[in-house]
């Protein structure tokens, strides 16, 4: 079950590196103006291929949070290690989740429509990149967990 869940992890991390190569041209610059053109743009496509046009292989992520959240309740109730890291794990893996199901994949899908305005999707773009930030944060506990306590 740990080196599922290690996999699990890991490929989460793998799909917010990857978003955090976009997301870092929201991280530059006031925070008070729109961004560039061309950064907003760069981004926004980015999120209208990979929300949108990449039905239905986006699909696979959703398919792995939620066998990630799963595997870790399962572990909860059914794993070796202290009951103090399960419960751990389980909260590093579903706060994740739950941001990425609940706000940044809807904001995503919004930014790559590109229908607000400039300020409203610079916005939408820093609000991303933030929470993505965060997202590679808390996911990287997690891993950490299931490769040491595990």
């Amino acid at each position: 079950m740990t080196a599922l869940l290690t996999l699990g992890g890991g490929f989460l991390l793998a799909v917010v590196w990857m978003d955090l190569i976009f997301d870092v041209q929201a991280l530059r610059g006031s925070r008070n103006e729109p961004l560039p053109e061309p950064a907003l743009a760069s981004i926004a496509n980015y999120y209208r291929r990979v929300t949108t046009d990449a039905r239905p292989m986006n699909l696979l992520i959703g398919l792995v949070m939620v066998a990630t959240v799963l595997g870790t309740v399962a572990a909860l109730f059914r794993g070796s290690a202290a009951l103090g890291w399960r419960a751990a794990a389980l909260a590093l893996g579903a706060l994740p989740i739950a941001l990425a199901q609940r706000r940044v994949f809807p904001n995503a899908v919004r930014l790559g429509a590109r229908s607000d305005s400039p300020e409203q999707q610079s916005a939408l773009a820093r609000m991303i990149a933030r929470d993505h930030v965060a997202c590679f944060a808390v996911m990287l506990g997690f891993v950490a967990i299931q490769l040491f306590a595990g």
